[in-house]
């Protein structure tokens, strides 16, 4: 997929103990629906709490996070409870996908918002994330009744054991990395090949952390929600790491049981750099091969440091 290609198009079909793309074709989208998308755990459910703030400026969101914003490709979640969920909302809808876009139908008429970070950060998440499902999570995850290809392993005891999959192998044939989920760094490119498109919005995770209330205004303009300073300072403190772990059920919703600690282990530290430390020179040498060969340059200098890698460049 590259930008002379035109709009996007749908090439793969992503199945497996967590992803079920062509739900996609069975789901009636609307004109102005939003859509968040992100590899995983760089700041997805961080992102739908903020635009949740936006739409409902009143503060009185009617219902956690994960619950009204629903994973559509989500194997295990009920199709048929989330077409029917979302066809009854009449506010404008906010939904969320891990699909690279070489795997969902292009709308001219929704509106995406992308979120990137630090492969190396992503991963420090996901071990935090892997490491913590709960019994409950394995069972619903390889539940024969809608299971497709091989079942969701057990994560390792060692996160460097981990690494040293995750970096080098990928769940499906044509992806360089990601096992056991998918890649981040496939559904990385696959988007930002078309950043240029007008109803896609790049923001990165580092740049939220460093400045929300200007990336948040960011958000708000594109979608066109119109936002008072008054209200911008409110979402600002809506969305502070420490208050969504305070209030992590209202966020979370169902899946919390689908951890050890609840919904508060999900929301974890919101920090990014832990990596260092943790991670080898060999390790970090394997990471600089993932970005030669899956990567291209600008897209992988945004990764790493978000909106002021490229200035001067077609800006996300």
């Amino acid at each position: 997929m590259s930008p002379e290609a035109g709009l996007p198009r749908r090439t793969r079909v992503y199945e497996n103990h967590h992803l079920d793309s062509p739900r996609w074709d069975r789901f009636e989208t609307r004109p102005g629906d939003i859509l968040v998308t992100t590899a995983y755990k760089s700041g997805t459910t961080w992102m739908q709490t903020i635009i949740a703030n936006l739409i409902f400026q009143d503060g009185e969101i009617p219902g956690a996070i994960m619950d009204i914003s629903p994973w559509v490709d989500m194997r295990t979640r009920d199709f048929d409870h989330i077409v029917e969920l979302t066809a009854a909302q009449t506010h404008r809808r906010f939904l969320k996908t891990h699909l690279a876009l070489d795997g969902i139908p292009y709308r001219a008429d929704m509106q995406y918002v992308y979120v990137g970070r630090d492969l190396r950060d992503v991963f420090m998440s996901l071990w935090n994330h892997y490491s913590g499902h709960s019994e409950e999570a394995y069972e619903d995850l390889n539940d024969p009744a809608h299971l497709v290809g091989e079942p969701f392993p057990r994560c390792p005891d060692d996160v460097r054991e981990l690494w040293g999959q995750w970096i080098r192998r990928g769940w499906f044939d044509w992806e360089p990395e990601g096992w056991p989920y998918f890649s981040a760094s496939h559904h990385a490119q696959t988007w930002f090949d078309y950043r240029h498109l007008p109803n896609l919005l790049f923001v990165h995770y580092a740049d939220l952390l460093a400045r929300p209330a200007e990336e948040i205004r960011r958000v708000a303009d594109f979608l066109e929600i119109p936002v008072s300073d008054e209200v911008l300072a409110r979402v600002v403190e809506a969305t502070r790491f420490d208050t969504m772990k305070a209030r992590a059920e209202s966020v979370v919703g169902q899946a919390s049981r689908f951890w050890k600690g609840g919904a508060r282990r999900f929301i974890n530290q919101g920090t990014n750099g832990r990596w260092r430390g943790a991670l080898t020179d060999e390790d970090l040498a394997a990471y600089a091969d993932l970005k030669r060969r899956a990567l291209c340059p600008d897209c992988a200098r945004w990764l790493e440091e978000g909106r002021r890698a490229l200035v001067g460049a077609a800006h996300p």
